[in-house]
């Protein structure tokens, strides 16, 4: 067995999280034991992302940062979806780096260097086992790649076509994580199970099945052509009604260049709709800002949407043209002083928007998981993209108490204890 240490960074989205998490497990297996010294590891695995100009350029300089911090002798490996996405380039450009592995991470990324002749055996991140959870909630993967092909993502091209897992295999990883809130989480979650051989998306009954094992279900993210009255059903069953729509724009010429479904009505009908259902229902959404073609009428609609439907929490994003996407192929691109114009515009509106939805919170009591030391989450928050709860520092990690809300700031809440 290797006694060595390994040091392992994470970047990009909760999907990588979860393949962390079953690599450092591939790698306990091996008698490997972490370590948050970089100067003390053996191994350094820098899990990468791809999505984005501005993610591969962290993947990058968090690669060279730790090449020139690790210690004499220690092995760096890189993974992930730059990894995947570029390995032969990688190699070529990083000779810092000692070995590229893609999603199918090798038993070899332990400091034992390989032989010449030896063949490295090639693991399925997706269907590995993973460490019981450290914090009292987790990411749980149901699926891997997508069968879609949004005009700006090359996510299909480097994660392949969806790949679902079996419900008991999920529903098993819940119970051996042992948290009080499970977060599922895939490129396109509400097609779950459709690629396993009838044809049929099985995302309803995995939630149904997953809320009776954990207290929270959460759901990141959907697809609004997707979003039908089961799953809506479903979801606001689970007592979590937090709908995290992967809308992008709301011009419908737009949206048509995006390849995507829908506009800012058929958004706000189904706004509309659940709230009818559940008053008190959250809503989280992304837009891209400044895709090719996107006029100043586009963007006019953008903000009208944004005040109408008056949604909690929101995400923007500069577009990012990417290799081999059709978005690539287009012309009308939108010029970068445009962009960082509309996108403080939304980014202000937004904020007033979120703001007045917590200070709408104050008085109320809620209940919030406890997260860590003094902070903690009601169903409203999302773990690590959206507000937090502060609470008492007495308060127990992993309980579920209640509070009243005293205060807010920005997306934040302050609060005392109820006894």
């Amino acid at each position: 067995m290797d006694d060595s240490t390994y040091h392992l960074v994470t970047l990009g989205c909760p999907k990588n999280e979860v393949d962390s998490d079953k690599i450092s497990g591939l790698l306990a297996h091996e008698g490997m034991k972490p370590t948050e010294q970089i100067q003390n590891a053996d191994l350094i695995v820098v899990n990468t992302c791809a999505f984005v100009e501005e993610a591969r350029q962290q993947s990058i300089d968090t690669i060279l940062e730790l090449a020139d911090s690790r210690r004499e002798g220690a092995r760096l490996v890189v993974t992930g979806c730059m990894a995947e996405r570029y390995g032969n380039e990688l190699s070529e450009a990083l000779p810092e780096v000692d070995g590229i592995a893609g999603f199918g991470v090798p038993v070899t990324l332990s400091s034992r260097p390989k032989t010449s002749t030896e063949e490295i055996p090639v693991f399925d991140l997706l269907n590995l086992p993973r460490p019981k959870a450290e914090r009292p909630w987790a990411y749980v993967k149901i699926a891997e790649g997508c069968d879609r092909s949004c005009g700006f993502c090359a996510i299909p091209t480097f994660r392949g076509p969806q790949r679902s897992r079996s419900i008991d295999s999920i529903l098993n990883e819940i119970t051996e994580l042992s948290v009080r809130e499970v977060v599922l989480v895939a490129q396109d979650l509400a097609s779950f199970g459709r690629d396993q051989g009838k044809g049929e998306r099985n995302i309803v009954p995995l939630v149904e099945q997953a809320a009776q094992l954990v207290d929270r279900v959460r759901l990141l993210y959907l697809y609004p052509s997707d979003l039908n009255e089961k799953l809506i059903d479903a979801v606001l069953g689970t007592g979590v009604p937090y709908f995290d729509l992967s809308l992008q724009h709301v011009s419908r010429p737009l949206l048509r260049r995006m390849r995507r479904w829908g506009d800012g009505e058929r958004f706000s009908q189904q706004i509309d709709r659940i709230r009818e259902k559940n008053p008190e229902a959250v809503f989280r959404s992304n837009f891209i800002v400044g895709y090719p073609g996107e006029t100043e009428e586009d963007h006019e609609l953008l903000l009208e949407f944004l005040d109408k439907a008056q949604i909690d929490w929101c995400g923007f994003f500069p577009y990012s043209p990417e290799q081999g996407t059709y978005s690539e192929t287009l012309s009308d691109t939108v010029d970068t002083p445009i962009i960082l114009e509309r996108l403080s515009e939304l980014t202000e509106i937004q904020d007033r928007i979120t703001a007045r939805n917590r200070d709408n919170l104050i008085g109320k009591e809620l209940e919030v998981l406890v997260d860590e030391v003094g902070v903690g989450r009601s169903w409203r928050e999302a773990p690590e993209i959206d507000g937090i709860v502060n609470i008492s520092r007495e308060l127990p990690v992993g309980e579920i108490a209640s509070v009243i809300v005293s205060g807010a700031t920005g997306p934040d809440l302050e609060t005392h204890a109820t006894f």
